[in-house]
């Protein structure tokens, strides 16, 4: 029970080698706009690597597909986020994929709600877009969806995790009649305890599905800061507000490598844990975060 947490000052850290290792198969995410920037992923992510392909309200689906195909043709595996509240309706729902399948060769999707207060149409939940049966039915392979280990306000508004709990045991029975593989893609955090106590917290409700752990890539601090308090971190916030106010890290960039090591480690003494994959969000920048990962696996 949360080994990480029990180890003491004088214990060994986690060596390089454990980081590297946790690191293998990573995934990153990208937006249409940012990807554009980049002549090629090739130069800069690992041969396999998943890239998502983040859908912000306002996006042209003709950019989604567009960058799909790129990132499919350059050879990475493409998995776009599905947000259900700017869907219309099943037509679209349907259109979007037959376009993606078709056009750029998608057959993984990230299913979520989405960040939008007022549905555009018809559906509100990650669960009424896997009702339709319409992945199953055109073929894709992999279904993801969201894990909150700090909870999610959005939907638990009383600060619980009581239905978002609720959420991942019905996702949990829907991975068992799917013809998709499925696994937790997580919101970012910055402290390794919440996310330990939360995985060992599924692990004990009778959640099988392997978690993907977002971790927010090196990236200035204010920036951090910012996209942390308006993506609801919970707890693992105190570690950067406690990095501010020490004048000697306050202009430093900030890297995730605490975090790693103490979950490498972590998973290095359980090897039932339910957390496999890393996910970065590549808040600094894709090639700032491509370095960084880069560097920690050699």
């Amino acid at each position: 029970m949360l080994n990480i947490l029990k180890r003491g000052k004088s214990d060994a850290a986690p060596s390089d080698a454990s980081v590297g290792a946790f690191l293998e198969g990573f995934s990153i995410e990208v937006m249409p706009r940012t990807a554009a920037k980049i002549e090629d992923f090739n130069a800069l992510l690992p041969k396999g690597t998943r890239v998502y392909i983040a859908h912000i309200e306002g996006t042209p689906i003709e950019d989604m597909v567009e960058t799909a195909k790129r990132l499919h043709e350059e050879g990475f595996p493409v998995m776009p986020h599905f947000p259900a509240r700017i869907i219309k309706d099943k037509e679209t729902l349907e259109d979007w994929i037959k376009r993606y399948r078709d056009e750029a060769g998608v057959e993984q999707a990230l299913l979520l709600a989405g960040g939008v207060d007022k549905p555009h149409g018809e559906f509100e939940s990650s669960m009424q877009l896997m009702e339709t049966g319409l992945f199953d039915q055109f073929g894709f392979k992999r279904l993801h969806v969201a894990g909150h280990p700090e909870g999610n306000k959005d939907i638990d508004a009383d600060g619980s995790t009581r239905l978002v709990d609720e959420a991942l045991q019905w996702k949990q029975a829907f991975s068992e009649r799917t013809d998709a593989e499925m696994a937790i893609a997580t919101q970012f955090a910055f402290d390794a305890k919440p996310i330990i106590a939360w995985a060992e917290r599924l692990q004990a409700a009778g959640i099988t599905l392997p978690v993907h752990i977002g971790i927010a890539g090196p990236a200035k601090l204010q920036t951090l800061l910012k996209f942390a308090v308006a993506c609801g971190v919970g707890p693992s916030l105190k570690v950067l507000q406690k990095r501010a106010m020490d004048m000697s890290k306050l202009l430093l960039p900030y890297e995730p490598t605490e975090v790693l090591a103490d979950l490498a480690a972590y998973n290095t003494g359980n090897p039932d844990s339910l957390i496999k994959k890393v996910h970065f969000f590549p808040l600094g920048g894709i090639k700032t975060n491509a370095t960084y990962a880069s560097e920690q696996m050699k």
